[in-house]
């Protein structure tokens, strides 16, 4: 007899039927924009790394404060987590990542006009971090919710190669910030660059916003969320709370070790790597750039392979490849790098390669690990927590490093040591290929999650 708590399969012929393809790649269109959005910001920012510091931080230390500065903005990422999170469950998703990529677009664009350090003193660099708080506040709710709302789109047998595309839309945003400040310093010349040109980036950003934001109001709202019920989908802050950290926190956990892992690599191969490679590296500025914007090209064509590979043989077995790989790779690669522009890309690209298991199922792998109704607030609190702590530092903690050791290869240890984290956590985390994100249970199980305070004592199956 049939479990009366588990939510219908959509292979089941009571199933409401999953949405038609063309739907489906409209909503992973609006995830994607947003998600390139949010990552051109923090790539720009990465590669214009030597502006900024020339025009808000001058002096010794002005490029560690940049730095930091990038980094200020995941201190806020748990606060947008919290506050988003439990939105996006009890109002919708489609209305959170509204308001989300309104503020990520809009903090960048202001970027572009705020007067440096030359002109106003000291308020351009408090500015600026209140910029970049503003920033990770809202980024916050944007990543969460726009993996959560295109994998509640996606079918589930294809949720690993749809839900692919946020990251390809990363991976975008990211390389789409290192071609366009390449071809300005290409183009206007490094004295117009470091003078004016650096903002006109920042201006696209405002762009990109407004054509993500056109997108999203052209979805209607995820049709996983649509099916709860209304006690599932209206609960309160405090009940949303109650039963993630008493029921689920086992997979709160699990999903911040995995994040450790997946977010570090990030930030240490995507983030630092182009003042890295100027700095230790000794690169010049255009090659570093040309390095990156080939290595991630490469990595966008190539992830939605992963994804789809994860389809067939699960989450779990392309994680352990990936993380496996990239303990054993990153000091050779890293040693690699150092012996010039082509060799430096050549060790990009493995790591980038070894990388793409973790990247390219993201979006398949955490919003799978929650039920509908905690499902966005599960995602965007531990997701962003893990990663203030871990991810966002780690430009300046391997800046830091290096001098202090004056070890170059600072970067690959701390990537090494992110990965076992990850490896540890990977092995606790259930298989959810295929598993139907319907219903209000967990999804390799199906349990219904519970509200009532007095079953609230039962651990998750």
């Amino acid at each position: 007899m049939s479990n009366p708590n588990t939510h219908p399969s959509s292979d089941t012929p009571d199933a409401p039927p999953e949405p038609d393809l063309k739907t489906v790649r409209k909503a992973v269109a609006a995830s994607a924009v947003g998600n390139a959005t949010e990552w051109f910001d923090y790539g720009l920012y990465a590669v214009s790394i030597t502006y900024i510091t020339q025009h808000f931080f001058p002096g010794s230390h002005g490029q560690l404060l940049a730095l930091l500065t990038f980094a200020v903005s995941f201190v806020f990422r748990p606060l947008g987590g919290i506050v988003w999170g439990p939105m996006g469950d009890r109002l919708g998703r489609k209305t959170v990542l509204a308001l989300t990529i309104l503020l990520m677009a809009g903090s960048t664009f202001l970027i572009a006009f705020l007067p440096s350090y030359a002109t106003i003193g000291i308020a351009a660099p408090i500015i600026l971090v209140l910029l970049r708080v503003v920033q990770g506040f809202s980024s916050g709710g944007e990543y969460g919710g726009a993996a959560t709302f295109m994998a509640e789109y996606a079918p589930d047998k294809r949720r690993g190669f749809f839900g692919s595309f946020l990251e390809f839309g990363t991976l975008a945003g990211m390389a789409l910030g290192s071609l366009v400040v390449l071809l300005l310093q290409l183009g206007l010349g490094e004295e117009k660059m470091m003078d004016w040109g650096w903002r006109i980036p920042f201006v696209l950003a405002g762009l990109m916003g407004v054509i993500g934001l056109y997108l999203r109001t052209k979805l209607d709202e995820s049709p996983v969320y649509s099916e709860l019920d209304d006690n599932d989908q209206g609960k309160s802050v405090k009940d949303v709370f109650h039963t993630l950290f008493t029921v689920y926190w086992k997979q709160l956990l699990i999903l911040g070790g995995m994040v450790v892992a997946v977010n570090v690599v990030n930030y240490t191969l995507l983030s630092y790597m182009p003042s890295y490679l100027q700095g230790p590296v000794g690169m010049g500025s255009n090659a570093a750039l040309t390095v990156m914007f080939l290595a991630q090209a490469f990595m966008m064509v190539l992830i939605p392979f992963g994804g789809m590979l994860s389809d067939k043989v699960g989450r779990k077995p392309v994680w352990y490849f990936s993380l496996i790989g990239l303990i054993v790779a990153s000091v050779p690669m890293y040693m690699l790098m150092a012996k010039g522009p082509v060799w430096a890309l050549v060790g990009f690209a493995v790591l980038g390669l070894l990388y793409i298991p973790q990247l390219g199922t993201i979006s398949a792998t955490f919003p799978a690990m929650f039920p509908g109704p905690v499902r966005f607030a599960g995602f965007a609190i531990s997701y962003n927590i893990s990663t203030a702590l871990f991810g966002g530092t780690a430009p300046s903690a391997n800046d830091a490093l290096i001098a202090a050791t004056g070890n170059s290869i600072v970067p690959a240890y701390y990537m090494m040591g992110a990965c076992v984290i990850g490896l540890i956590a990977t092995f606790f985390m259930k298989e959810t290929k295929g598993a139907s994100l319907r219903g209000s249970g967990l999804p390799e199980e199906g349990a219904d999650v519970v509200f009532d305070e007095s079953e609230l004592a039962g651990d998750a199956k």
